[in-house]
């Protein structure tokens, strides 16, 4: 069993408190997937026959309104597992996921999933704590979408750029902006004309400079200030 495939299965929170031996079982009846930027992984609805590790790149789980926009609901980067719900409860997966960028997976059966977490409760346990996470995550955005403002809104998804990507320029945090305006609205649940004028006003408050790809966040505690505040304007 290649050792790297193994140290991959560390990374996870779903698996890291495994003993080395299961977690060359697991990785031995893993089966690998290459998925290209935008390729559907499952859709919302299909039996739940397994679940993900995402082992390099990115995948968007969404769903599509009747009109067929698009609402990002999470996104998941490596090292991390995707899926692990409907496993667990014996649904169908609840959203569509597709590749966010170039992307390998490994797929793991239900079966091999529920048989490894009946035989050691660690299993059972880190999925316990992983699914309230993301049931957590879930009341956090259904907040955001009801409470917040398209510009606050926007305003913490570029919080979260700058916090994972973002570098120190001379005048505040810079980020290469790697979404469309499209994808952006799906991000916040809006359309594409509306981040456009988020963005402007954002701008216009002195809170970013918009250049290109490239957004400057003048400053952290200011932005993240507007993003939490009860009357914006």
């Amino acid at each position: 069993m290649p050792e790297d495939k193994i140290t991959i299965f560390k990374q996870t929170e779903l698996f890291r408190d495994l003993d080395e031996v299961v977690l060359e079982v697991l990785a031995k009846h893993s089966i690998v997937k290459h998925l290209q930027r935008n390729e559907i992984l499952f859709l919302a609805g299909e039996p739940a026959n397994g679940l993900y590790l995402i082992a390099s790149g990115s995948v968007r789980a969404f769903r599509t309104s009747a009109d067929g926009r698009e609402q990002v609901i999470h996104l998941e980067k490596a090292v991390t597992t995707i899926a692990e719900v409907p496993v667990f409860d014996n649904g169908n997966y609840p959203s569509t996921a597709a590749a966010e960028e170039e992307t390998t997976l490994y797929f793991l059966s239900k079966q091999d999933v529920i048989k490894t977490a009946i035989e050691h409760p660690q299993l059972a346990l880190a999925a316990a704590r992983l699914i309230a996470s993301r049931l957590r995550r879930c009341a956090e955005l259904v907040e955001t979408l009801s409470l917040r403002e398209v510009g606050q809104r926007l305003a913490r998804l570029l919080l979260e750029e700058a916090r994972n990507n973002g570098t120190k320029a001379e005048r505040g945090t810079k980020i290469e902006l790697r979404l469309t305006h499209d994808q952006l609205a799906a991000r916040i649940g809006t359309v594409r004309e509306v981040v456009t004028r988020a963005l402007i006003r954002l701008q216009e408050k002195g809170l970013i400079v918009h250049k290109g790809k490239d957004i400057l966040i003048t400053d952290i505690k200011l932005i993240a200030a507007y993003a939490e505040a009860e009357n914006t304007d």
